[in-house]
């Protein structure tokens, strides 16, 4: 049951990104800076986001013509263009309709490009009025409140597809608890790290049992494990372990890990290791597959994005399930 949650990841990296790319308006409306500039957050976006994505998609298609382990209902061309436009979840029964084994991990991807989409908006809700942190901090419990609601929905009636529980609403409480971390940060306001991460380690096991078992409540457990574990980061000015330069290098390639390491498990599972599926040790696998992946990672990052990024675009480095960065103490890794 410990293992079955590790996919707690995307709920951390969801928090971590709604803190670091609300943190800009947060602290314009605080009076701290200018507001961000819609076209240059745009931009900035599609340039960290969409070259790699693409290299890597194209290029898992391409290896999946050859490499056919089991079953692969994304492998068409239909489910190319899908892929491309961040548009696979958006259909009904995504599992046997558009699901790409070796792009499974995309679906995340495809939440974070649409919570870039809605972020300027509701920062303009959020703090379109004089600075108020007690105001901001309770709309975002509200926002986060969408989140439950939204999964007993798609759990216990017809009304939405089947696969609407992948959408960015049965996520958003994730997000919000990053974008309270911002406003907090704006505060002053600071975390003790040793109460927050064993508390976080606590709720991490009570999520183990099935008392988690409904979708409602696993979900904001999750959102308060993730808030715990990036609260010492965001409210503590970082650390010397995180500003260490190889969290710091891992943290400049962690969205091309987060690109390639399905792909790859699946090769080195297959392949490498010769391992059946649903055999084999899970810690041998994550060594074998990140001794890979880091290297090819790499590679990914120096082909695809700028060598010399603008401050401006550091200060919007992309923060994705499962491609976060390791924020230093000006907000970025």
């Amino acid at each position: 049951m410990i293992y079955a949650h590790l996919e707690i990841g995307v709920a951390i990296f969801f928090v971590l990104s709604g803190f670091l790319l609300f943190r800009p308006w947060v602290r314009a409306a605080a009076g701290d800076s200018a507001p961000p500039n819609l076209i240059r957050y745009a931009r900035h976006r599609v340039r960290r986001i969409v070259p790699g994505y693409v290299v890597t998609v194209l290029a898992v298609f391409a290896l999946y013509t050859v490499f056919t382990p089991g079953p692969n209902p994304g492998q068409t061309w239909y489910g190319l263009l899908r892929y491309l436009t961040f548009t696979q979840i958006y259909t009904d029964d995504y599992l046997i309709t558009l699901l790409h084994t070796g792009l499974s991990q995309m679906w995340s991807l495809a939440v974070e490009v649409s919570f870039y989409v809605v972020l300027p908006v509701l920062a303009y809700v959020l703090l379109r009025n004089q600075w108020r942190p007690r105001r901001a901090l309770t709309a975002l419990a509200a926002l986060a409140a969408i989140t439950p609601l939204w999964l007993f929905v798609v759990s216990t009636t017809q009304v939405l597809p089947n696969s609407a529980g992948m959408w960015l609403p049965a996520h958003i409480a994730w997000f919000a608890g990053g974008m309270a971390l911002a406003v907090l940060e704006a505060t002053g306001a600071r975390c003790h790290a040793a109460a927050a991460i064993g508390l976080a380690i606590v709720l991490y096991l009570v999520v183990s049992t099935p008392v988690a078992l409904a979708p409602m409540t696993k979900s904001l457990m999750y959102m308060a494990i993730a808030t715990l574990t990036v609260a010492p980061v965001a409210l503590g000015r970082g650390g010397r372990l995180l500003s260490s330069r190889p969290m710091v290098w891992l943290g400049e390639i962690s969205y091309e890990i987060f690109l390639l390491h399905v792909p790859i498990m699946a090769v080195t599972m297959s392949l490498v290791l010769r391992w059946p599926l649903f055999t084999g040790s899970l810690p041998g696998l994550i060594a074998a597959t990140l001794a890979l992946t880091i290297p090819a990672a790499w590679a990914l990052h120096r082909r695809t994005v700028s060598r010399r990024p603008t401050p401006a675009a550091q200060a919007t480095a992309p923060t994705a399930p499962g491609h976060g960065v390791t924020p230093s103490p000006s907000g970025r890794g």
